[in-house]
């Protein structure tokens, strides 16, 4: 197991109460969700909000009209107890299976949280089951290129402070691993896209209480034989000294990569398009391009 469910629920209530003056990624790719949803001319009937934080995705969702119903499960219930409309169900969930009967839902959508989970192919799994047929996935995560400034500056620091590192920044996965996983899940037309927001901040150290607003800090589960060494005040003064150096712009700012991936996916149906098989396409792509090129 590579995440303390404790400590990750601890981190969100610890956010919870401040969590809206930090949810500016939250709320971009929110309203992301619904640009998305538009492309499809569904209306959902029941809709699932998973890992929803203090409900900022809940809420647009239910404003948007495309969703008659909407139940929002976030396993911390600081954040849950946050939520402004209280109209919207909010299911308690005590554990990593999802408290759902199968083929409950018209549409599951996560905006930035899938990244915590410990079983992810497991929870993709799951999320195709509470899906009726013909259901909709449509989520976002944090991917493998987010804080990259951050993690070089970081093992930097503490490798030339102390002559090793500790764990400070989860592992995230890549555009290549959630392809793969949608397909192996058994979605139908899996997609899988990225795109890239570059936030910048007057001091490395304003990113990091970013961060913990988020609940996005750290949240290892202990390995038996493995020390975690907290951060000291030198190892984070010469991180921020690195920073600066290597990740700020002409101004002075320095620079913070998040990478956001996004997936979507139906449940299978009868009756739903079916790529082609490998090799029955009628027309080359080769003779294509040297006729544009001729002509």
């Amino acid at each position: 197991m590579l995440f303390d469910r404790a400590r990750w629920i601890r981190n969100r209530d610890r956010a919870s109460s401040s969590f809206d003056q930090y949810a500016f990624l939250k709320v971009r790719e929110s309203t992301q969700l619904l640009d998305r949803l538009r492309d499809s001319p569904r209306e959902f009937e029941h809709a699932l909000d998973l890992f929803a934080h203090t409900g900022q995705a809940s809420e647009m969702l239910k404003e948007s009209g495309c969703v008659s119903k909407i139940s929002a499960l976030e396993p911390s219930q600081a954040m849950s107890a946050q939520f402004a409309d209280a109209t919207i169900d909010r299911p308690e969930m005590s554990a990593e299976k999802l408290p759902f009967e199968p083929n409950t839902f018209d549409l599951v959508a996560s905006v930035l949280a899938l990244h915590w989970a410990n079983d992810l192919p497991g929870l993709l799994s799951q999320i195709r089951t509470v899906l009726k047929p013909d259901g909709l996935f449509l989520a976002s995560l944090f991917g493998g290129g987010t804080l990259t400034e951050l993690r070089s500056a970081l093992i930097e620091a503490e490798s030339e402070l102390t002559g090793g590192v500790s764990p400070r920044l989860s592992p995230l996965p890549s555009l290549q691993d959630m392809a793969g996983l949608l397909q192996r899940a058994g979605y139908a037309l899996p997609v899988a896209d990225v795109e890239r927001v570059t936030v910048r901040y007057d001091h490395p150290m304003k990113l990091l209480q970013d961060l913990k607003g988020m609940g996005e800090q750290a949240a290892f589960a202990p390995r038996e034989g493995q020390e975690r060494r907290p951060l000291s005040r030198r190892i984070l003064a010469r991180m921020s000294e690195i920073y600066f150096d290597r990740f700020s712009d002409d101004d002075g700012k320095v620079r913070a990569s998040f990478e956001i991936i996004w997936l979507s996916g139906w449940a299978p149906a009868a009756g739903q398009p079916k790529p082609l098989k490998p090799g029955s396409g009628k027309f080359s792509l080769a003779d294509a391009v040297k006729k544009a090129g001729n002509s």
